[in-house]
């Protein structure tokens, strides 16, 4: 099996990445940038996995948003 070691992604379920999207901009800053239905018209964390798990280039797309966010937040302090 090959090692991920510069994959920031590999490990992370697509539940989490939603979750802490939605935590982090909300659904409705999410719609805006994301122009997808399950973002915008009654939006839940469910309905999101369905849709974005059998469509791809969605799936993309809130993977970028994730990194992107990633890059924003100050890293972590070490205990």
């Amino acid at each position: 099996m090959e090692t991920q070691a510069n994959n920031p992604l590999h490990g992370v379920k697509l539940e989490q990445i939603v979750t802490e999207l939605e935590a982090h901009y909300g659904w409705e800053y999410m719609g805006h940038i994301i122009n997808i239905r399950c973002f915008q018209d009654n939006p839940s964390v469910k309905s999101s996995l369905k849709f974005l798990r059998k469509t791809p280039w969605a799936r993309t797309k809130v993977e970028y948003m994730y990194l992107k966010m990633l890059k924003k937040l100050p890293p972590k302090k070490e205990s």
